[in-house]
């Protein structure tokens, strides 16, 4: 018998890191006060950016259509999340901003993922965890800031 696991291991391996984390994320953010917030929210917030952006150029960076991110807008809007504002430049258009609250969620999210890096360095050994950290980087694309994940899984 080979001691060598599958190969389906190592991506369900990688995706249960990625939701252990994300999870300890979200149970985190709703003790801080961002328990409305859901998985992908993160994933638009990051593509709205400090300067906001329209729905289509929104759709476009998350790999969805235009209707689907509007409708991930409205969800945002509704929980206080994002703004629609005139765009300064074309009136006729509208921008997407985050409010103090997303900026918020943003902000804290950032230090509990630098927490969670802590625990798994406590738990692996800070080392390990930087030569697991150095050998994604061999095998990923440098750019790790790719946010059309919903479009890749098929958009809502």
């Amino acid at each position: 018998m080979s001691s060598t696991p599958p190969g389906f291991e190592l991506p369900l391996r990688l995706f249960l890191a990625f939701r252990v984390l994300i999870d300890e994320l979200h149970a985190e953010l709703s003790r801080q006060g961002h328990s409305a917030i859901r998985p992908m929210h993160g994933f638009v917030m990051q593509a709205i950016g400090p300067e906001g952006t329209t729905a289509a150029d929104l759709g476009r960076a998350l790999g969805i259509t235009k209707q689907a991110a509007g409708k991930t807008v409205e969800t945002l809007e509704r929980i206080g999340y994002v703004e629609r504002t005139r765009d300064p430049a074309d009136t006729r258009r509208k921008i997407v901003r985050l409010t103090t609250y997303g900026e918020d969620a943003l902000a804290r999210s950032a230090r509990i993922f630098d927490d969670l890096r802590a625990r798994w360095a406590a738990e692996l050994g800070e080392d390990r965890l930087r030569a697991l950290e150095s050998d994604l980087r061999k095998v990923t694309p440098a750019d790790v800031w790719r946010l059309d994940v919903p479009g890749w899984f098929g958009g809502q």
